[in-house]
C-alpha cells in the first residue's frame, strides 16, 4: 500500500499493511501492526515493525501533510536538542503529494501517566499514590519549561514511564518561547493552568501545594496562585464547550448519523459490541428486565453477550404529544449530554453509549438512550437500615462530595429522589441516574432555586422526625446566598 491510498482507507484500514519507506540507508518496508490512535484522512499513528525492530509509526497524509509533518519533526528534534527525555527519531521522510512519516524508538512496556492516575483517581483525595503522580508529571513539565518549551496539548497521557523514566512525546503539540532558556511567566501560567484544567475540580484546594514540585525543579519565577486559578477556570469551561461539541459530531470518541430521517451517536469505542442492540433496538427493550413501561418512557435491562446494559426509550403517547416535542431537542438526547458533562466533570453517572432519534423531515419521534447498567443500591434501600441511626461514614463523606460538586458546578438535577442515586460499590461514590431534566445553571440565583428544590426533594426521603433526616439536614449544605449583583 502507499501512503496516498492510506489517506483513502478511513478509520479501520486492513491490518497488517506494508508501505515502502526510505531512509538514510534506502528503502525498507515497514509493516505497520496495531492502531494506536486514528485521525481519518489524516494521521495514522501504530505499532509498527521496521528494519527488523518495532517503532512508533506516525503515518501523515492529507491536504495539510507537509505542515504538520514539519511541526512534528521541529518538536521532536527541539525535545532531543534540549536534553529532554523523548523516544529517539530513528527515520524521517515527506513525499510530496503522498504523505510524510515519522519512525520513533517503541517504548515497550511504557506506562503512560494518565494509566497511571486512572489506576489511583478512586483513592481518598489527594492520596499518597494520587500525588506522587501528579509531582512526577509537574516535576517533568518545570524540565521543558525550564528550557524554554511548552506542550500546547498537556495532559497525562503525553507523559510516558519507561524503565523509571518519564518521556515526553507528540512533538506536534511542542513550541518554543527561546530555546534553552526560562519561559516567560505567562507562558508558565497558560500551560499549567491547561494542566491543572484537566484534572478533577476537587484538586482545585491543593494547587498550592502541588505547585512545590513544579518549583522544585524549576524555581525561575514566582508564581501568584490567583492568576494561575483564573487560567485554571478558563480552561476548564473551554475544555467543556469543546467537549459537548464533540457529542454531536462524528470524531474519534464519538460516531454520529445525523439527518432529516435519523439521528444515532454512539459511543466510538463500544460502536461495534452494541451493533445487536442497535439493530433491534425495541425487541431487545420489549425482551429485556422491565422497569417501568407505557406513559411517555420504557425502561429495561437488557444482557448483551453477558454485559448489563439499560435501554430508556422515550415514546410518544398520542398526537398531543408528538406536538409539544416533535420540534425540541429528546429528552434521550438531553440526558446524553447531561451524562456526557457529568462524565467530564468527574460526577459520577452511568456511562452514556448511545443516544437515537427516530425522525421524518427533522420531526422527531420516538427516541432512545443506552447506558452502562448501575447494579448498586439506591440510597433509599441503602440506607433503610439507618433511620434511627447513622450510615457508613464512607457513604455519607461521598454524599459530601456529591453535593459540593453539583454546588462547585450550579448542576441541578430536577427529580432528586432516592431512586435516582446509587451506590457504586467499585468507584466508592453515589452515582446519578434519570437526567432529563437536569441543568447546569449561568444564573447564580436560578441554580439558588432549582438547589432548594433539588435539597427539599432529597430530604423528603425519609420521615422528618427520623435521626437520618436530621443528621442528612445537618450535613447537606443548604441553598446558597444569592446577593443583589448575583
Amino acid at each position: 500500500m502507499s501512503l496516498a491510498s492510506l489517506g483513502q482507507a478511513g478509520r479501520a484500514p486492513a491490518l497488517p499493511l506494508t508501505l515502502e519507506l526510505a531512509d538514510s540507508a534506502g528503502t525498507a518496508a515497514l509493516t505497520l501492526q496495531r492502531l494506536l490512535r486514528v485521525l481519518p484522512g489524516q494521521r495514522y499513528v501504530g505499532l509498527a515493525e521496521w528494519r527488523g525492530r518495532p517503532v512508533l509509526a506516525k503515518l501523515l497524509v492529507g491536504d495539510k501533510v507537509a505542515r504538520h509533518f514539519l511541526r512534528e519533526l521541529d518538536g521532536a528534534r527541539l525535545l532531543a536538542e534540549q536534553g529532554l527525555p523523548t523516544p529517539q527519531l530513528l527515520a524521517d521522510g515527506l513525499r510530496e503529494g503522498e504523505g510524510g512519516w515519522l519512525l520513533f524508538e517503541y517504548l515497550d512496556g511504557a506506562e503512560s501517566l494518565w494509566d497511571a492516575w486512572r489506576a489511583v483517581e478512586n483513592q481518598v483525595l489527594l492520596s499518597s499514590d494520587q500525588h506522587a503522580v501528579l509531582a512526577e508529571a509537574l516535576a517533568c513539565i518545570a524540565q521543558m519549561h525550564a528550557k524554554g518549551l511548552w506542550q500546547a496539548d498537556l495532559h497525562l497521557d503525553n507523559l510516558l514511564r519507561h524503565n523509571g523514566q518519564l518521556f515526553v512525546i507528540d512533538g506536534g503539540g511542542i513550541h518554543v518561547e527561546v530555546a534553552g532558556q526560562p519561559l516567560s511567566r505567562n507562558k508558565v501560567l497558560e500551560n499549567l493552568g491547561v494542566f491543572f484544567a484537566q484534572l478533577p475540580a476537587e484538586l482545585t484546594p491543593f494547587i498550592e501545594e502541588l505547585l512545590v514540585h513544579y518549583l522544585l525543579a524549576n524555581g525561575e519565577h514566582a508564581l501568584p496562585l490567583e492568576a494561575l486559578l483564573n487560567e485554571v477556570a478558563k480552561v476548564r469551561k473551554w475544555r467543556v464547550r469543546d467537549y459537548l461539541r464533540k457529542v454531536a459530531r462524528d470524531c474519534s470518541l464519538f460516531a454520529a448519523k445525523v439527518g432529516a430521517f435519523g439521528m444515532r451517536v454512539v459511543r466510538r469505542e463500544d460502536e461495534a459490541g452494541l451493533q445487536p442492540l442497535l439493530a433491534d433496538l425495541d425487541l431487545l427493550t420489549e425482551q429485556g428486565h422491565i422497569y417501568k413501561t407505557g406513559g411517555a418512557a420504557t425502561v429495561a435491562r437488557v444482557e448483551l453477550d453477558g454485559r448489563p446494559l439499560v435501554v430508556k426509550r422515550y415514546n410518544v403517547k398520542n398526537v398531543a404529544h408528538w406536538l409539544k416535542r416533535f420540534w425540541r431537542p429528546s429528552r434521550a438526547w438531553h440526558s446524553w449530554v447531561e451524562g456526557n458533562r457529568l462524565q467530564l466533570l468527574g460526577i459520577a453517572t452511568p456511562q452514556p453509549l448511545a443516544v437515537l432519534e427516530q425522525r421524518w423531515c427533522w420531526l422527531r419521534g420516538r427516541a432512545y438512550l443506552i447506558t452502562e447498567y448501575c447494579g448498586g443500591q439506591d440510597i433509599i434501600a441503602r440506607f433503610s437500615n439507618y433511620h434511627d441511626g447513622s450510615p457508613p461514614e464512607t457513604e455519607l463523606l461521598a454524599l459530601d462530595r456529591l453535593f459540593a460538586a453539583l454546588l462547585r458546578e450550579r448542576i441541578s438535577h430536577g427529580d432528586f429522589k432516592g431512586h435516582n442515586l446509587f451506590w457504586d460499590e467499585q468507584l466508592g461514590r453515589w452515582s446519578l441516574i434519570d437526567l432529563d431534566a437536569m441543568q447546569q445553571h449561568r444564573s447564580a440565583r436560578s441554580f439558588a432555586r432549582a438547589y432548594a428544590r433539588d435539597r427539599a426533594r432529597f430530604l423528603r426521603n425519609w420521615p422528618a422526625d427520623t435521626r437520618l433526616f436530621k443528621l442528612l439536614n445537618q450535613r447537606i449544605p443548604l441553598t446558597p446566598v444569592v446577593g443583589s449583583a448575583d
